[in-house]
């Protein structure tokens, strides 16, 4: 079976009853550029840019000349929200040595960082995007200094096999809560940055989505769900009550890990990857009484089982499943999440793999209200003007979609590798790939 993103609507057709994805496609998208109040904020339409890493920072945590550059080209592509990628609140919580990293010594940075988009959008589209920081500890995957430092909630046999991590990196309740307290200053400096909203990041295995799983824990943040969700919960109301209540606080939530019990969250206690939204729909409803109003769902590693919530074209692996079948399980697991919290807008994720198709099967998940807005990952760094063609052409062009290659995983993989298209944006990433990987790309 062909495995390969749809240039054409018809070649989707034809896998999505061959594979029995059974996913819905409307002819009708104008709904995907209504407009959604949450609070106090207006959001232009129903288009995302999901929070994709540049690697390019500064060494102490400030936007660099490609980071600019890249949203700069997301601000005048049209989407109406702009999730801004992961940034670190304790430095050795850093993902590379140039991941973005907030503190009152570079405030300034962000804040002429924000301005930048918000004016650029203006000025090209008309109206300005909502813009949220991703707030991050990235635990077993932190690389302050370039080499593996984990910091990681349990040992996970999955991951380490014959290689154990030491006892001595796993963190300490105490440590934990003062990550918590982290978490919360960044919320802060994210409102004084002039952020419309943070991201308490829960997802892809970094610290706190590693908590959700923590069964075998002993102490605070370990075991029961109401401790395997601490972190979270702490953090999030911390950060609503230290920000205005304008400032929008939110989560990028991962409700599936594809791991089985007792090593992933989202997943049955039969030993099966079979999904199971029971907790993660008791932490939407807890989030919500709490006063979060928005989430952004995903599911899977990327670091680890990528298929899960990037289906992919090609990849490091052969598969175990077809991609449509890994965008089916995202987008229905989160169309039923919206069934159970119908008053919580949520935004998908995993539709990068759909191609030209991927308005029409978002815009019939919308209509239905299975979901309220579409995510857009691996896309934006092809194709950055993907929502505003989508928004006045009804359709995205088939000559700059993602193909789905892995080249910007490939280089972000690499030390040092800043990620970008390889493809779509050869004349800045094509020199990239060819001295962090030493390939070419056709």
């Amino acid at each position: 079976m062909i495995k390969k993103v749809y240039t054409t609507q018809e070649e989707f057709n034809i896998q999505n009853k061959e594979t029995n994805a059974d996913l819905p496609f409307s002819n009708d998208i104008s709904i995907l550029g209504e407009s959604y109040k949450i609070g106090n904020k207006m959001i232009a339409n129903r288009l995302a840019c999901q929070a994709m890493e540049g690697c390019d920072g500064t060494a102490d945590g400030s936007p660099d000349t490609l980071t600019k550059r890249r949203y700069e080209r997301f601000a005048k592509g049209g989407a109406g929200i702009i999730w801004f990628e992961a940034t670190a609140v304790l430095e050795e919580g850093r993902a590379n040595p140039r991941q973005l990293y907030i503190t009152e010594n570079n405030l300034d940075d962000f804040k002429k960082q924000v301005e930048d988009i918000k004016e650029t959008a203006l000025k090209t589209n008309g109206y300005e995007p909502v813009v949220i920081m991703q707030a991050t500890h990235s635990g077993r995957y932190s690389k302050p200094n370039g080499i593996p430092e984990p910091l990681i909630a349990y040992n996970n046999p999955i991951f380490e096999k014959d290689h154990p991590i030491s006892k001595d990196r796993i963190v300490t309740d105490e440590y934990l809560s003062r990550v918590v307290e982290a978490l919360v200053n960044g919320a802060v400096l994210a409102e004084k940055a002039g952020f419309d909203g943070v991201d308490i990041k829960c997802c892809h295995r970094y610290l706190n989505s590693e908590l959700l799983s923590a069964y075998n824990r002993e102490g605070r943040y370990g075991g029961s769900f109401e401790n395997r969700t601490r972190l979270l919960r702490e953090s999030i109301m911390g950060a609503i009550e230290n920000c205005s209540k304008d400032f929008l606080v939110s989560s990028r939530l991962n409700v599936y890990d594809g791991f089985p019990y007792p090593y992933g969250f989202g997943v049955k206690k039969d030993g099966s990857l079979e999904l199971d939204l029971t907790e993660p729909d008791w932490l939407i409803k807890e989030l919500y009484k709490y006063g979060v109003r928005l989430l952004n769902i995903t599911m899977g590693n990327p670091y680890f089982n990528p298929h899960v919530n990037r289906p992919y074209a090609q990849g490091g692996y052969e598969a175990p499943e077809h991609p449509l079948t890994g965008v089916a399980r995202v987008l229905n697991g989160t169309a039923e999440l919206k069934e159970k919290n119908p008053q919580m807008a949520i935004i998908c994720s995993a539709v990068s793999y759909l191609g030209v198709a991927a308005p029409n099967v978002v815009a019939a998940f919308i209509k239905e209200n299975k979901f309220d807005f579409a995510g857009f990952g691996r896309t934006i760094f092809a194709y950055p003007d993907f929502a505003n063609d989508i928004l006045k052409n009804g359709a995205m062009d088939k000559n700059k979609i993602c193909i789905c290659c892995s080249k910007c995983t490939e280089i972000m993989r690499t030390p040092g590798g800043t990620p970008g298209c390889v493809i779509r944006d050869k004349d800045v990433y094509l020199p990239i790939y060819k001295k962090q990987c030493g390939g070419q790309a056709k």
